[in-house]
């Protein structure tokens, strides 16, 4: 079983944007040395506590400190862009790095509204699918405007969601297929059915590729992975509340964190796709936070095992793409040296 790396370059408390890129590049060295599959960087903006917004840069930095890693986006929030400079710039990236550079698409914007007006300031209103047409168009030179560098292999294509939208984009595109379960797990097991069922082969792909995200914390102990795990869930709760804060320290357990919660607002944040007026007000951040969490193997190395099998037995996907919101870098580190231990055994 492939895995991967997700990195949306948080900023850890006491820390910087420089901290956080340089220890992206740490981990991904590391991911290098133990023969990771991927390494995607997720774009976001206007977003104090993550590094990511330019995202085509921090790939190239990255790709510039590795030597063999596919390195990629996680993605590409298209309707942000203009096709033709992502063919522009990803074609650049390919002709530097060939056979090492990833293009995952998205369409959510990666922000909120108001950031997302300013990023798409004049931009034409296009059906995702339309935009993944015109960017192919650019890369094959079917258009009277042409993308240079021309590459003679366009940089491997895959289609990101979190909703069954997106698996019906995949399937007919012929595409593979990365869902957004590390944060929005509603919908994965209906949208992994509909892209098995509706999948089209392509020139790109002759059967179905699935990628599931999910959260990985794994320790020497259950108590111990669970402890660390604190760091994720004050982060999604931060998403969850609308704030931004730094990447935080663990704490002793989750009912420490929820303890001092209490700013959630009445709009679903643009994380993920789950309504608040679903649940009550009371209950409000830790349903959401618990819900946006649900795909996470969190555990000693057999626990989360046991709990991938169990998620294998259901999905059969592909691909696990972990993010790992861990605050100490080493222990991060044994965590994903642990994950690819268990999937070559899978």
């Amino acid at each position: 079983m492939n895995v991967s790396i997700l990195n949306l370059l948080p900023i850890k408390q006491g820390g910087d944007a420089k901290d956080a890129i340089d220890a992206a590049i740490r981990l991904a060295k590391f991911a290098e040395d133990i023969d990771i599959k991927r390494y995607w960087i997720a774009e976001h903006h206007n977003m104090k506590n993550l590094a990511s917004s330019a995202t085509q840069l921090i790939i190239a930095h990255i790709l510039e400190h590795t030597k063999s890693l596919r390195v990629g986006s996680g993605g590409v929030m298209l309707p942000n862009h203009s096709p033709y400079s992502i063919a522009e710039q990803y074609a650049t990236l390919e002709t530097l790095y060939p056979n090492r550079v990833d293009l995952g698409l998205g369409r959510a914007p990666g922000t909120d509204l108001e950031t997302a007006a300013v990023l798409r300031r004049g931009a034409r209103e296009m059906e995702f699918n339309m935009q993944i047409n015109e960017l192919m168009d650019y890369f094959n030179a079917k258009r009277a405007v042409k993308a240079y560098p021309k590459v003679d292999k366009i940089p491997p294509i895959y289609i990101l969601g979190s909703s069954i939208y997106s698996a019906y984009v995949a399937a007919e595109f012929g595409l593979p297929y990365a869902f957004a379960s590390h944060f929005a797990p509603r919908a994965l097991e209906k949208a992994v059915e509909i892209y098995r069922q509706n999948f089209k082969p392509s020139p790109f792909l002759k059967a179905p590729y699935i990628i599931a995200g999910a959260n990985v914390i794994i320790a020497q102990s259950d108590e111990l992975a669970k402890s660390l795990a604190t760091t994720q869930t004050q982060f999604f709760l931060n998403v969850v509340t609308g704030e931004k804060e730094y990447l935080q320290p663990p704490k002793r357990d989750n009912d420490e964190v929820f303890a001092k919660s209490g700013k959630a607002g009445a709009q679903t944040p643009h994380f993920g796709p789950i309504d608040f007026r679903q649940i009550e007000l009371k209950n409000r951040e830790r349903s959401v936070t618990e819900e946006m969490m649900a795909c996470s193997f969190i555990g000693s190395k057999q626990s989360v095992k046991e709990q991938i099998l169990e998620f294998q037995n259901r999905l059969a996907v592909d691909e696990i793409m972990a993010q790992s919101f861990i605050f100490d870098e080493k222990a991060q580190f044994d965590s994903f040296g642990a994950l690819k231990e268990i999937t070559d055994q899978i």
